[in-house]
């Protein structure tokens, strides 16, 4: 394979499943991940939404990394304004000392929830104004080089856990640009400047110490099956949980509700958000894959195991190692 495949899991809880259980799920694929040869995986900061598991992002790492033994694990992302540098800094710096050189830390500037959420996790509304200062603090506590005199990071001082930037905008693509850093696109669920930001970020990249050349992450949802028309199966079930999901937060939707919201304003909007979707068979994933990844020149690639149950999941991981990654 010319190119990294990894994964970004939301840990997701299905409706009525216990959270421990999907924890443990989120373990399994991390496992046969790491059997099929997948690059990475990255869980993400989300707070306030029951069908996610992830919100404590470095305890689930924590946990996942002691039951896998190669590969990388980290944030995708850690929305850094919910939180001080220096704590993020002796997390990770922690995950580092017990798991060297499988950590990875993706760091954004939402906050990753609703408004009243976000006054619940204390967070100043302004602090997304100084999100480049404090990437930069946070690199310093981890170079061991800390910007703060007589302030820093143990564990974390000198462990230098690599840094992306993630973003969904220009903004996230000129910062990392001109910090040097690696950047990842969200364009699983918001596609809209996919191949803007990815150009942008390419022509201003100012090469850093740890990163000299750029490295173009981008992200997209995947479901491959046996046959067309499982994957299309799939893909409906799919749907129907991401309309429960942003459509349904504190309503108990019947079946009949998730379809008329599907065929509403609000349900096509919220299903363009999974524009860039490979489904079908493996054939068919991996040329939407090559041809994807062709088109916005990323140096590598991250999916989004859309498929809506474990099994299913396991089988499109599977089939992704056997053709593409160990091809």
């Amino acid at each position: 394979m010319s190119y990294p495949l990894s994964i970004l899991d939301l840990s997701t809880v299905l409706p009525g499943q216990p959270v421990a259980e999907a924890v443990a799920a989120s373990v399994e694929l991390a496992q046969k991940a790491e059997e099929q040869g997948f690059h990475r995986i990255w869980f993400a900061e989300h707070h306030n939404f029951p069908s996610i598991a992830s919100s404590a992002t470095s305890v689930l790492l924590a946990h996942v990394a002691a039951h896998t033994e190669r590969i990388r694990l980290g944030s995708g992302g850690i929305m850094l304004p919910n939180h001080s540098p220096l704590v993020i800094a002796e997390q990770f710096g922690t995950l580092a000392e017990i798991h060297p050189g499988r950590i990875d830390l993706g760091l954004g500037r939402a906050p990753g929830t609703d408004q009243r959420t976000m006054m619940a996790l204390r967070r100043d509304p302004s602090a997304a104004d100084t999100f480049p200062r404090d990437i930069k603090e946070l690199q310093g506590y981890l170079r061991g080089e800390s910007l703060i005199p007589g302030v820093d990071a143990f564990p974390g001082h000198g462990t230098n856990v690599p840094l992306y930037i993630l973003g969904s905008s220009q903004y996230g693509a000129q910062l990392a640009a001109a910090l040097g850093l690696g950047y990842s696109f969200a364009s699983h669920f918001a596609p809209q400047m996919l191949e803007h930001a990815a150009t942008i970020y390419r022509e201003r990249f100012e090469p850093s110490e740890s990163v000299p050349a750029p490295h173009f992450i981008a992200a997209l949802n995947v479901i491959a099956a046996d046959t067309e028309a499982e994957a299309h199966a799939q893909l409906e079930i799919a749907h129907r949980h991401r309309i429960r999901q942003m459509l349904g937060r504190g309503r108990d939707l019947s079946e009949d509700d998730v379809t008329m919201l599907l065929h509403s304003a609000g349900g096509e909007q919220v299903l363009s958000m999974m524009k860039y979707t490979a489904v079908g068979t493996i054939e068919t994933v991996k040329a939407y894959l090559d041809e994807f990844r062709e088109r916005v020149q990323a140096d590598e690639l991250i999916i989004t195991n859309a498929a809506p149950d474990l099994a299913a999941r396991h089988r499109t991981l599977e089939l992704l190692g056997e053709h593409i990654i160990r091809r």
